[in-house]
C-alpha cells in the first residue's frame, strides 16, 4: 500500500490495563515517522477471549462495538500479533452472514501488526543512541504463525548498532500463555513457560523483547516467580528508548 498520512492505533486490552508505556511508545514511533495517530474513543476488546472460548455471540457483540471506532478508510495498527490476527483473520469468519460483514472485512483488510507496518509500509530507519546491550527475542505464536511477521522484530533491531541479539534454544516455541489456555491448562502452560524461561535465561541476555504483551506478562511473571531473570519489554518501548525519537 502507499504510505498513509493517518492511522488508527488499536491499543488492545493488555496495553490499556497493564502496559500503557508500550502503547505510548508505539504511537510515538508512528508520529516520529510523520504519521498522524488516532486513538479512537470507545475502543475496547477485539472479542478474542470470548471467540477462542467458543462464545461466538458474545464475541460478536464485543467486536461489533469496535466497527464505529474504526470506520475511516485508514490503516488499523495493532501492537500485538494476537489481536491483529483476530481482526485480520477471524473477524471475517465471526461476522460471516451478518448485516455488517462487509464492514468487518474492510477493517480486516487494513489491519497491520505494528512491526509489520513499520517495516513493510513505512520502511522506517532508526538511529541507535543507547549503550551496548544484549537481548533475546520472543516472537508470539500469533505473530509467527498467524500473521507471518516473525522476522520483523529482527529487521528493526538489526538497525541498532549497539544491540546484540542472542538466540535462545526454544526460539520458535510457545511460551505457554495462549490467553485462556494458561488458565484452563495451567499445568501444561506452567511447564511450557519453564522451558521458555530456562532457554531465555541461558542466553545471558539483559532483556527479552516481544511484540505481544500477553507473552511478556507470562514470561516476566514466571521470572518473578522463579526468583529473577532478564527484564521483559515490548518492542515498541525498546525501539523508542533506543532511538531517542530518531525515526525516519
Amino acid at each position: 500500500m502507499t504510505r498513509p498520512s493517518t492511522v488508527y492505533f488499536y491499543a488492545t486490552c493488555l496495553v490499556d490495563l497493564l502496559y500503557p508505556r508500550a502503547g505510548l511508545a508505539g504511537m510515538q514511533l508512528l508520529r516520529a515517522a510523520d504519521i498522524e495517530v488516532i486513538l479512537a474513543r470507545g475502543q475496547t476488546c477485539c472479542g478474542q477471549p470470548a471467540f477462542n472460548s467458543g462464545y461466538r455471540d458474545e464475541a460478536l457483540a464485543v467486536a461489533r462495538a469496535q466497527l464505529d471506532c474504526l470506520a475511516r478508510d485508514i490503516p488499523v495498527i495493532v501492537p500485538s500479533g494476537s489481536c491483529a490476527g483476530m481482526l485480520r483473520h477471524h473477524w471475517p469468519e465471526l461476522f460471516a452472514g451478518e448485516p455488517d460483514a462487509r464492514r468487518a472485512r474492510d477493517v480486516a483488510a487494513r489491519t497491520y501488526e505494528l512491526t509489520e507496518f513499520l517495516v513493510d509500509v513505512l520502511a522506517v530507519r532508526l538511529d541507535d543512541v543507547g549503550e551496548p546491550i544484549r537481548i533475546a527475542i520472543h516472537t508470539s505464536c500469533s505473530a509467527r504463525r498467524e500473521m507471518g511477521v516473525a522476522d520483523r522484530i529482527e529487521t528493526l533491531v538489526g538497525q541498532l548498532a549497539g544491540v546484540e541479539v542472542l538466540t535462545q534454544d526454544r526460539k520458535a516455541e510457545c511460551c505457554g500463555f495462549g490467553g485462556t489456555f494458561a488458565v484452563k491448562q495451567g499445568d501444561v502452560s506452567g511447564a511450557m513457560v519453564r522451558d521458555k524461561t530456562d532457554a531465555l535465561r541461558a542466553t545471558g541476555a539483559a532483556r527479552v523483547i516481544s511484540q505481544d504483551c500477553g507473552c511478556l506478562m507470562n514470561i516476566g511473571g514466571a521470572f518473578d516467580h522463579q526468583g529473577g531473570g532478564p527484564r521483559t519489554q515490548h518492542i515498541a518501548e525498546f525501539l523508542w528508548e533506543r532511538s531517542g525519537g530518531n525515526v525516519r
